[in-house]
């Protein structure tokens, strides 16, 4: 299966909140759920996908890999036990959750582990997330690049990382991005505000276009029904060159997520 260019997020949300989230997203007609181990939401979020009745060849569910199971010992297992939580016998991606730097498990040895989980058919894809380029070359040395099904990274118009963007585009590694929003900095933005005015869309609407046109995935979450439903919208808008121009020459290396420890040096 293919990535979907269009899912939710769940980061944040936990309890009632992610139950009612995905409950909402899947009605609406999302068929791609994003979640992870770290987040303590994954049993939620599968209880919300049993109880949607969406047929589970319709769904693409994604997880992520914490750092104290990168261990060959313990990312297997680990993945079981998430299995087990979101009641599936096997997700549709795997992703390395963050490459931790000096935390003890080589690369090497964390992405060799993940290879075999889907070997073993756990996972149906496996990929990364916030891997700088000289990561993602070891990262494609330790597995292929074609086993390498996309790299999340964070991106918006605050935040467009051409140089890493560019060398996934040569290598043919898709992107999904997250934090479209820059946790809904963008939607104040004086000239996204007038673009969406123009196509008489939302700001978050025009966000998420940019990065769609731009060939990335992404997994927008909301708390609220209307605002999911709101955020599909975005993948009938077109902008055009005028607005992906303007939109270009918002970038300032605004990152909002940089957790020492976890972070490689970004590119």
């Amino acid at each position: 299966m293919t990535l979907p260019s269009f899912g939710v997020g769940t980061f944040r949300l936990t309890g009632q909140t992610v139950i009612d989230s995905v409950h909402n997203a899947l009605e609406l007609g999302y068929r791609a759920v994003d979640t992870a181990q770290i987040y303590g939401n994954e049993a939620e979020v599968g209880q919300a996908i049993a109880e949607s009745g969406v047929a589970r060849d319709e769904l693409f569910v994604t997880t992520k890999i914490w750092t104290e199971n990168y261990a060959q010992a313990r990312l297997v297992p680990s993945l079981r036990e998430s299995l087990d939580k979101l009641r599936l016998s096997h997700v549709d991606l795997t992703l390395i959750h963050w490459p931790a730097p000096g935390n003890g498990v080589a690369l090497n040895e964390y992405m060799t582990a993940l290879a075999d989980a889907k070997a073993l058919g756990l996972t149906r894809q496996i990929g990364i997330s916030n891997f700088n380029i000289e990561l993602t070359r070891q990262a494609i040395a330790a597995v292929g690049k074609d086993a390498i099904a996309t790299n999340q990274i964070e991106l918006s118009p605050y935040l467009q990382n051409p140089q890493l963007t560019a060398f996934l585009k040569e290598q043919g590694i898709p992107v999904t991005s997250y934090m479209t929003l820059a946790y809904g900095k963008v939607l104040k933005d004086p000239m996204l505000a007038r673009i969406a005015a123009k196509h008489d869309a939302t700001v978050a609407q025009v966000a998420l276009a940019w990065a769609l046109q731009l060939g990335y995935a992404v997994i927008p979450s909301s708390t609220k029904r209307e605002n999911l439903a709101s955020n599909l919208l975005a993948r009938d808008l077109r902008l055009d060159a005028d607005d992906m121009a303007a939109i270009a020459t918002l970038e300032r290396n605004g990152r909002e997520v940089d957790p020492p420890g976890l972070a490689p040096a970004w590119d």
